[in-house]
Parts: C-alpha cells; structure tokens; sequence
C-alpha cells in the first residue's frame, strides 16, 4: 500500500499551528524552515562558511519523514552554512537554551528534539529556544571538529546578542538529546578548546554554558555502552585508543565543567542508559553539581511525543524546574 505524504507547501503552516510558528511565518520555506531574511534564522558566521571550510559538494537537504500532516518530522543534512532557528515567548523569563538535536552524527532532526519542545518550554515555561542547525562529521568533511565549532559559536552569538532576545548573559544553557547530546557535554567539556581561528567581536565571548541539559545522550566512545554508528561518524572506522578517550566525555569531566542535569530511559537499546551512568559518575567525582533522571520505559529518541501514558512524560516539567533552580553564575563566569 503506497503512503501518502503531505505537500511541502503546507509544512510551515502545519508548524506554526502545531508549535507556534515564527514572528514572520510569510519568509518561511516550503520546508518549513525560516527564510534567509526572516529574523527568527540566525546565520553562525558572517560570510555563510565558519572560518577555513569550504562548501559541500551535496546542497543541503530537508527531508519529511511523516505521514500525519500534524506530527511533522523532519530532518536536516549536508549542512555547509550553519545556523540557528530561534523560538521565541511572549513572555521571555531571561533564560535561554541552545537545543542541539541528535541524529547519529548523521542527520539533524528538527521536530521531534526541536518543534516539538516549543509548546512545554517556550510557550509555558519562558525559555527563548536556539535550534542550532550544525555541520556534521561523516559528509566528506575532514573536521571532525565543525560540530564542536558551530556550538562554541552559537553560544558566543546568542550571550554576545543576548539584549535583542531579552536573554540573561548568564542563564544560557544547552540542551542535547542523543548524539545531540554528545555534541553538548563537549562544549560542556571543551568550551574553551581552540576549534576554529575568532575572526570578530562575537568569538571574544566565552561558549561556556552556565548550565546543561543532556537527555538519552551518547556519552560512551570505548565500552559496550557505545553507540557504534555515532562513534564512527564521528571518530572513522579504526580509531586510535587515544581519540577514543578523547571523545569518551566521562573521562573528560573538569572542574568548570556546568551544572548537569541528565535524562535517560532504561530500556534505551540504542543508546544504552550506562552511558548517563558513567557521565554521572564522573560528575560527582568532580563535585559538579548534577541531577540525574532514570525512567523504567521510553526507549531512544522519545523526546516530547513518546512519552504519552509514561511517568517519562513528566521530564519537560523535571527540566523547567531545574533550570529555575540555578543560580546565578558567580563574577567571573561566563562573561
């Protein structure tokens, strides 16, 4: 039997009904991104290309995997201009979030670990929402640091720009979902890492997130915990013991590393739940304040959507109340 599928005209309208939309739904695309000149896309770097890269040979690609015109579910690949889609409260509480969706470090998705958290954080909770849309390692790209790049930037871009979204310089957190989440403990972890050269005033700001969130992350790069298909995206085929420590983010706790609040399934068979075990671990070694939530079913990838009729449903509220429950960042700290 042939699956029907929705037109792509009508994406954008179908989002803004279901999640919101943006201030200017008539820039959107047939995609249902925001166009180049709608204020809710924000481009990472001035010239489109982060300092040095060089544009893919595949044009970027948006891809609906749906079939209910009211649960769109997208995904974004071949990224070769990064950039962040902004969502924004009607009643901003000064708190900001940079959100970076999972995918394997092979896609991006854009609604389930993105859209979809308009409703609970946005519109209920006042968080003002980045959904960074980021270049991945297993494209042809060489840099298997372009990923860690565009999130240092995208932080230094939302505190350098924080006045114009009335976000707080110093209650700017990130969400990671998956390896997603891999991606934010490394910036929770190497913020300060030289990745790309600063080419202007934005890359003088510190990318130290003042606080973190990682649900179902990949965290693991050397046990049985390991997500394989992430690991090799991420890492090639063969990597040395050396960068598979390197990129085992439980061995690469510090001091500043944020506060850290973690979310995980125990019947996750993709991204098993030892690897927010192990990351947990670590953080108490280190005395990094953290918070850590364990919940019997939800599988992988639940995110807002696959959590109805689960005590897993109650994890937007869990997050809301943690985020409001840190302090300010003392003098000094992610300035």
């Amino acid at each position: 039997m042939r699956r029907q599928r929705f037109p792509k005209s009508l994406c954008c309208l179908l989002i803004t009904l279901v999640y919101g939309g943006f201030s200017s739904p008539a820039l959107a695309t047939q995609d249902g991104e925001p166009g180049p000149d709608s204020a809710d896309r924000i481009a990472l770097w001035p010239q489109g290309l982060a300092p040095g890269d060089k544009p893919l040979a595949q044009p970027q690609h948006i891809t609906e995997r749906s079939h209910d015109p009211m649960l769109p579910d997208r995904f974004i690949d071949h990224v070769s201009t990064p950039y962040l889609v902004v969502y924004r409260p009607a009643r901003p509480n000064g708190n900001a979030l940079l959100v970076i969706p999972g995918g394997g470090y092979q896609r991006v998705v854009l609604d389930k670990e993105g859209t979809a958290l308009v409703p609970s954080l946005v519109n209920e909770g006042g968080i003002t929402l980045f959904v960074l849309r980021y270049r991945l390692p297993g494209e042809g790209r060489a840099d298997r640091e372009a990923s860690l790049a565009d999130a240092q930037r995208a932080v230094r871009l939302i505190r350098h720009r924080a006045g114009e979204w009335n976000v707080d310089r110093q209650r700017i957190g990130v969400m990671g979902f998956s390896a997603g989440g891999h991606l934010a403990a490394r910036l929770g972890t190497g913020f300060d890492q030289t990745v790309y050269p600063a080419s202007d005033a934005i890359d003088v700001e510190s990318a130290r997130p003042n606080f973190q969130l990682l649900i179902y992350p990949v965290i693991d790069m050397i046990g049985s915990d390991t997500h394989i298909g992430s690991r090799e995206r991420l890492l090639g085929v063969d990597p040395s013991p050396e960068l598979l420590h390197r990129y085992a983010l439980q061995t690469q706790v510090r001091p500043d590393t944020p506060p850290t609040f973690l979310l995980h399934a125990a019947d996750d068979e993709a991204v098993p739940v030892g690897n927010s075990l192990l990351l947990y671990q670590s953080l108490l070694k280190a005395g990094i304040s953290s918070e850590m939530h364990l919940f019997p079913h939800g599988g992988h990838g639940f995110g807002i959507r696959g959590t109805a009729g689960l005590t897993t449903a109650v994890w937007p509220s869990l997050a809301l109340d943690w985020i409001a429950s840190q302090q300010t960042a003392p003098p000094g700290a992610a300035r």
